[in-house]
């Protein structure tokens, strides 16, 4: 029996259909190094989508491989109510530098879902100790999606992910979200005015005396197909949420880390969420670990004698975990040592480039946007009305699928396929899984 086979025969994987493994079994990697892994048969494979976007800097970096080491032989967990460690004091310390300004108060979990899902009750029980007890409901974009437990679905708005669950969810308010490549006003992204933030505007006119808190992808949707929106929505929703008194959550979970061109999304528009979620490429994707920040006025309403019981009851067995915090202080490091930012806005220029001379006369390509080293191609069955192909033809799937055949690890959304590499790769790595990408593309298309 083979890997493969003895893996189909009790592993249940996540976000698939598990029929389809039956034409395209489950790949056995059996190591990695940098942009590539290799599996058990030595064929290589450019990792362009960092393993669902949290491998920050390469596979099996040796400097985070080795802080990670130096920490198993000293303390791998500990209880972290009431107790600590030196790695996750130095990580807040060092992280309190780089987030937004007015973020002091760092929870640990282990995963984006348990963070966003920390930053819901959080904010939650923050409204109804300050005395807000009418303000239940949370709102969020059209489109978006900020994981896959309960609450996260909750204020998640894609069905693919969430319709079966209805029943389940929390009744949260759909704000329709900004579409560029297809906006509704006839603008484009770089010189708009958010024509688009009248639905806001109108949700909170409406729901705002109820509405607990706000939380987004600040200017990149993921799932939604990378769709990428401009600074000025997030400013005028800082000013929307001061208004009425919601909090505005910020998911960087996808964005943060240099992901966007900056250390965070919320830079480019120079302005600070009342909460933050991190995680992914927090530990550059080694292990598991996330953090939920908050502004020191939300954490003194949790302050209090214990008889008043007002105390953040929320707590994760992995709480601040040794080994998490050694790989994401590791992770600081290279970026405080290796100038990484500057590089990869080197790099995201050069893909920039050579993805728009390769495609932008593709009849099937409708638009390639950017943000950062992310970019996507956004694939139309019509370039000239924007329509896309239809859901059945599984278009990015079939590009996918060739994809591998050449070399590439290509994960689409939808009729997107998109780039979201190591912050490390070069030029010479960018040309090569581009001509892969072109195989594939030309082969289905």
């Amino acid at each position: 029996m083979t890997l493969a086979q003895r893996d189909l025969k009790h592993i249940w994987h996540p976000c698939s259909q598990m029929k389809d493994y039956e034409t395209l079994p489950p790949i056995v990697i059996d190591h990695g190094s940098g942009v590539f892994l290799y599996d058990t048969d030595g064929k290589e494979y450019i990792d362009i989508v960092s393993s669902w976007w949290c491998n920050l800097f390469g596979h099996c970096n040796p400097k985070i491989g080795d802080a990670i080491k130096v920490q198993l032989d000293q303390l791998e967990h500990v209880i972290f109510a009431n107790f600590t460690h030196e790695g996750a004091i130095t990580l807040c310390e060092q992280l309190l530098d780089l987030i937004p300004a007015g973020l002091t108060k760092f929870n640990f979990s282990d995963n984006g879902s348990a963070a966003v899902e920390c930053a819901l009750k959080m904010a939650f029980q923050y409204q109804y100790q300050s005395g807000h007890k009418k303000k239940t409901r949370f709102m969020c974009l059209s489109d978006a999606y900020h994981g896959e437990t309960i609450g996260a679905l909750s204020v998640g708005a894609m069905d693919l992910y969430a319709n079966i669950y209805k029943p389940m969810l929390m009744d949260t308010i759909a704000v329709n979200a900004p579409d560029c490549y297809r906006c509704a006003y006839g603008k484009q992204r770089d010189n708009c005015t958010c024509e688009c933030f009248n639905h806001a505007e109108t949700a909170f006119e409406h729901y705002g005396d109820t509405a607990c808190a706000m939380i987004v992808e600040p200017l990149l949707q993921g799932s939604a197909g990378m769709r990428i929106y401009p600074p000025l929505y997030l400013k005028k929703l800082r000013k929307l949420c001061d208004h009425y008194g919601v909090l505005l959550i910020a998911d960087e979970i996808a964005t943060g880390f240099g992901r966007t061109g900056k250390m965070f999304a919320f830079d480019y528009a120079g302005i600070s969420p009342d909460i933050m979620c991190l995680s992914k490429g927090l530990t550059g994707g080694y292990l598991p670990m996330s953090i939920t920040v908050a502004t020191d006025e939300i954490y003194n309403a949790f302050y209090a004698d214990y008889k008043e019981g007002k105390a953040f009851m929320h707590s994760h067995t992995y709480s601040g975990n040794p080994l998490g915090c050694a790989a994401a202080l590791a992770v600081q490091k290279i970026f405080r040592e290796e100038d990484v930012l500057v590089r990869a806005g080197k790099r995201s220029t050069y893909l920039s480039k050579r993805l728009k001379e390769t495609f932008a006369d593709h009849p099937n390509v409708g638009e390639i946007r950017s943000i950062g080293l992310i970019h996507a191609i956004e694939l139309v069955a019509d370039k000239q009305s924007k329509r896309g192909f239809a859901s059945d033809l599984r278009m990015g799937y079939q590009i996918y699928k060739r994809a591998l055949v050449h070399g590439l690890l290509l994960r689409p959304l939808g009729n997107v396929i998109y780039f979201n590499p190591s912050l490390m790769i070069t030029e010479e790595e960018i040309e090569e899984a581009i001509r892969r990408c072109v195989l594939a593309v030309e082969e289905v298309l």
